[in-house]
């Protein structure tokens, strides 16, 4: 396998790691933060027109695993040593730019994972603390 087809593998994991990613924040933590701030009807038509929703947050530590085994694939894939640009100009600089949009993405879906993770874990534990306090 080349370098270029191995650069558009990475490239499409990447992208799938986004949208995995992406489906936490939809599954689990957007109607845990609508709920959080009173908007709880918007919650059930939301569930209302997308069903799929129950039965992915029922099944929310799957889908954080398998989303944090994707990020992982694609870190490694993305940050692995040995990796160089063709020598020539023009595919160097394509090569690079490709990289860097790459990395980009990569860190969006992490910041995602890591939005979603916290909503769907860690903001009731957190609430329910600061309930205690006096």
């Amino acid at each position: 396998m080349n370098d270029f087809s191995a650069r558009r593998r990475d490239s499409a994991v990447t992208a799938l790691t986004l949208f995995a990613a992406s489906g936490t924040l939809i599954c689990c933590a957007l109607p845990i933060v609508l709920v959080g701030l009173g908007l709880g009807s918007a919650v059930v038509a939301l569930t209302g027109a997308l069903p799929w929703l129950i039965a992915l947050s029922q099944h929310k530590t799957w889908v954080f695993a398998g989303s944090a085994a994707m990020l992982v694939l694609a870190g490694t894939l993305l940050f692995r040593a040995g990796r160089a640009c063709p020598a020539d100009p023009g595919l160097a600089r394509l090569c690079r730019r490709v990289d860097a949009w790459n990395r980009r993405i990569y860190w969006i879906a992490v910041a995602l994972w890591g939005v979603g993770f916290a909503a769907a874990y860690l903001l009731l534990p957190a609430t329910r603390l600061l309930d205690r306090l006096p």
